[in-house]
Formats: C-alpha cells, sequence, structure tokens
C-alpha cells in the first residue's frame, strides 16, 4: 500500500508529498541497472533493423552470383559472401526480423496457453490440477530442441511451424509459474471477497488474480525470448526451420558448417548475431526481475 509522506515547507507549513508509484519505482531501478539498459539499447536496435531492413541492406539477400562466391569481407562486402554469392551482412539483417518474429511469436503464444493451463490447474486443484501439471512434468522432463524436433519432423519446415513447435515446447514453464503465483494469492482476502459478490470463476481469475501475478510472466517471457531464438537457430542448424532462400542465423551457420576452414567469416557473423539477441534479452530479463523485486530495489 502506498504510504503518504508529510513535510514542512519554507513557510512553516505542512504539506502531503505525493508516493512514487510502482511503475516509476520500477522503472527507476531498471535504468539504474546498466546491464539492463545495455541490454535494452540493444533490443531496441534490432527491433530496428528488423523494421527498416529493406533500407539498410546494400543488396538483395537472396541474390545469388558464383562469380563473387566465398570472397572474404570487403569494403564491397563488409561480412563477404557465401557459398553462393549471397552478400552475408544483407542476410544477416534479414535474418533479424526472421528471428525476433519467431521468437516473439512463439513466446506470445506459449504464454497465453501456458496461462490458461496453469490458471485453470492452480485455481481448481484437484484432479484437474493433477492432470495438467502431470501432463506438463512429462514434457519438462523432455529437453526442449528435442522436443522441438519431433513437432518439427510431424509438421514439417516452416516459420509458422517452427512458432507451432518452439511454442509448444515452452508451455510448461508458463505453466508452472501461473500455477504457483495463483497457489499463493488464491485465497487472499480479495479473492474471497469477489467470491462472495457473485463473481464467476473465469472473471475471478482474469480481473482479480492474473493482474496480481504477471510480474513473473513478464520476467520469464523476456528470457523466454532468447531461449526461442537460440531454438529457431537450432532448428535451422538441423536443416528443420525456415525454407530456403530465406535468411536463418541458424540456417547459415548449417549451410556453413562444411566451409569452417576454408571461410570461418560464413560462420562468425551469424553466430556474432545469435549471441548478441540471447545476450540482450537475458540481461534485460535479469534486469527486470529486480526491478520488480521490491527487496532488490531496495
Amino acid at each position: 500500500m502506498k504510504t503518504q509522506k508529510a513535510v514542512q515547507t519554507e513557510n512553516g507549513s505542512i504539506a502531503i508529498e505525493k508516493p512514487e508509484s510502482q511503475f516509476k519505482q520500477m522503472w527507476y531501478a531498471l535504468i539504474q541497472n546498466k546491464a539492463a539498459v545495455a541490454g535494452m539499447i540493444i533490443i531496441i536496435f534490432l527491433i530496428f533493423l528488423a523494421v527498416f531492413a529493406k533500407f539498410i541492406m546494400p543488396y538483395d539477400p537472396n541474390y545469388a552470383d558464383l562469380a563473387i562466391n566465398k570472397q572474404a569481407p570487403s569494403a564491397a562486402h563488409w561480412f563477404g559472401t557465401d557459398e553462393q554469392g549471397r552478400d552475408i551482412f544483407s542476410r544477416v539483417i534479414d535474418g533479424t526480423k526472421i528471428s525476433l518474429s519467431v521468437g516473439v511469436t512463439a513466446v506470445a503464444f506459449a504464454l497465453s496457453l501456458g496461462t490458461i493451463f496453469g490458471a485453470v490447474a492452480g485455481y481448481k486443484g484437484g484432479k484437474i490440477d493433477t492432470v495438467i501439471m502431470r501432463f506438463m512434468d512429462i514434457m519438462l522432463s523432455i529437453p526442449d530442441i528435442l522436443l522441438a524436433i519431433t513437432f518439427m519432423a510431424a509438421l514439417g519446415r516452416g516459420i509458422d511451424k517452427a512458432v507451432i513447435a518452439i511454442g509448444i515446447c515452452s508451455i510448461p514453464e508458463y505453466a508452472r509459474i501461473v500455477r504457483g503465483s495463483i497457489l499463493s494469492i488464491k485465497d487472499s482476502e480479495y479473492v474471497q471477497a469477489a467470491k462472495v459478490i457473485g463473481n464467476n470463476d473465469m472473471r475471478i481469475i482474469f480481473k482479480h488474480i492474473l493482474p496480481n501475478v504477471l510480474s513473473p510472466m513478464i520476467v520469464r517471457a523476456t528470457l523466454g525470448i532468447s531461449t526461442a531464438v537460440l531454438n529457431t537457430a537450432a532448428l535451422g542448424f538441423l536443416g528443420l526451420g525456415v525454407q530456403p532462400p530465406a535468411a536463418e542465423w541458424g540456417d547459415m551457420l548449417g549451410r556453413a558448417r562444411v566451409f569452417i576452414f576454408e571461410a570461418p567469416y560464413m560462420l562468425i557473423f551469424p553466430g556474432i548475431a545469435i549471441t548478441i539477441t540471447v545476450l540482450a534479452f537475458n540481461l534485460l530479463g535479469d534486469g527486470l526481475r529486480d526491478a520488480f523485486d521490491p527487496k532488490a530495489r531496495k
């Protein structure tokens, strides 16, 4: 609860100082975290690249010219060219759009379904809770990438299939977070009061309970984007990701691995792009976790 503070002005009168809002406190705590600010700046820059890629790329990322294949980085081609003579710099920039879109969409998909399953399990309890959470435990017992490969093998290649596969693999994590948060507050006085005045279960869950568990969900979603980007790259590396000739960082790594000694730059630049993106979301996620924690803010 916010508390008001009485302060004495210069003329001797007493004034009530309004407390800072929770949002301002969290924002100040976030911007004081240099690592989180660095991650946020990188993410903004990546979003800028993804949105304005067609204006930034010096070449068509899919245009192949075998006469200039496997050229080392130069003034004409900053990151060099690949085995088909395509400009790697343009393809890395174009790949930003694919990696971010898959990561964000997959997390949104997983967060939506995970919230529903976790909310129902935590609020209802009993057999419903047991069935849902045991199924989630089974999914968690299988490594994400193996489960994603299984779904991709069944669904086929493509960005939309990758979103579904990666999203399904992430559902249990969000379901467990939401369930645990709901179990800790579902017997609170304000929830009991909402029941007494006649609110139905859906209204209680989505209006009175879920808004109070947003903090851990936002933090996990931010960190989950980095995991989704990694899984997207892993699927692309294995040849199960996007359809060629689309530029995707993992697919670029997979195609360039046979040239690791002949043209190592073909792997270095997509690898750096993956590393920077994952690092940025991890830094921001850690900063958000500290900002949402009142003890850490103090």
